[in-house]
């Protein structure tokens, strides 16, 4: 691999996407505000270029930043086919009309209204077909359908309760998966072969032992799956990538991610061990061909093949990718998409310590 992006101090990776110069995309802040550019009135630069701070291109309050970068379909007319789903912090969701924000002016508009320990996390495109899934910081993940959020009218509400949390806890993401018309059986099923067909193929040690059932697993019977069958869940299969700030992570079926209904506390996504102060640092859906991208509080910047992070069980505490010093931290990772990297590239930042992992740009 080589440098995506040069950093500097109190700089982080957001997002990464493919635009052409007429795609309009829309910028969110931490307070819940949101601005909208084309493409084009971005500055060009090459991959090892710094860009321009947002602060240059944006009418950014102080003490705020970006984040989350949405890229929009460049027919507007295409709009009325899909909604947009917020996500807070403290575990709320609210759902409106991508076409709320054809009009966004040059100072910006209130996306959604926020407390003032709030912050906005996760912003995304989706469908009522789809589903949403929120993580957290103490290794909680919960799945529900995006229609048993209602379309919100207006944009000053804080929204409905999209998690439960517990003392301590906060929601790090948001991501939007494809819904699949799958029994738990079959899922259970499809789980379980395609773990015993990675293990053959690597070899009967090179995968760890099944972790013990967890309160929160299914208890399901085996379905016996055809061939057919098999392929059109492998087709349909995503893939959850987590991290821990301490630099652990793994990839696990969005199969093993069950629907339990919006306000709950969801199901295990990453085992922590029991590790007083371990913290999720990210969380979301990944594809083969992919690299990450990792940055630490200590300015290291690590961009390594998805395919060598290992796929194992949703409670599974995953492997080290990334060996942190003493009091350093993951603050930031990102999906890279399908770069073609093949070799572990780790980088210095400039600038000594990043901070605020969690959207700063």
């Amino acid at each position: 691999g080589r440098s995506g992006v040069a950093m500097k101090e109190d700089d982080a990776v957001v997002g990464v996407f493919s635009a052409s110069t007429h795609t309009p995309v829309l910028f969110f802040a931490t307070n819940g505000k949101a601005y909208k550019l084309k493409t084009w009135r971005l500055p060009l630069g090459n991959p090892q270029s710094r860009g321009k701070a947002f602060v240059n291109l944006l009418p950014i309050e102080p003490g705020d930043s970006i984040m989350n970068v949405l890229p929009l379909p460049e027919d507007e007319a295409d709009w009325g086919n899909y909604d947009i789903m917020f996500a807070t912090r403290s575990g709320d969701v609210r759902r409106n009309k991508l076409s709320d924000f054809a009009t966004v002016n040059r100072a910006g508009k209130i996306a959604m209204k926020l407390e003032d320990t709030d912050r906005m996390v996760g912003v995304a495109l989706c469908t009522a077909e789809d589903d949403v899934m929120l993580t957290t910081a103490l290794g909680r993940a919960i799945r529900f359908k995006a229609d048993d959020v209602r379309v919100f009218k207006g944009r000053d509400s804080t929204g409905v309760r999209g998690v439960r949390l517990q003392d301590g806890d906060e929601v790090i993401s948001m991501a939007v998966l494809g819904r699949v018309d799958a029994t738990p059986e079959e899922r259970a099923a499809y789980v379980k072969h395609s773990n015993a067909m990675r293990k053959a193929l690597a070899g009967a040690d090179a995968d760890e032992d099944a972790p013990a059932a967890e309160s929160d697993d299914e208890a399901v019977v085996d379905a016996v799956l055809s061939v057919e069958r098999i392929a059109e869940l492998g087709a349909a299969e995503q893939l959850i990538l987590t991290v821990t700030e301490t630099g652990f992570g793994k990839r696990s079926s969005a199969y093993e991610y069950r629907r339990t209904g919006r306000g709950g506390q969801g199901l295990t996504a990453h085992g922590l061990g029991g590790r007083a102060g371990t913290r999720l640092a990210a969380a979301f859906p990944v594809q083969e061909g992919d690299d990450l991208l990792m940055v630490t509080s200590g300015g290291q910047m690590i961009r390594t093949p998805m395919d060598q992070v290992r796929i194992v069980s949703r409670s599974s505490q995953g492997v080290t990718i990334f060996k942190t010093g003493k009091d350093e931290k993951v603050v930031s990772v990102e999906r890279l998409p399908d770069s073609g990297g093949s070799d572990e590239d780790v980088i210095e930042g400039e600038g000594g310590e990043i901070e605020g992992g969690e959207g700063e740009a």
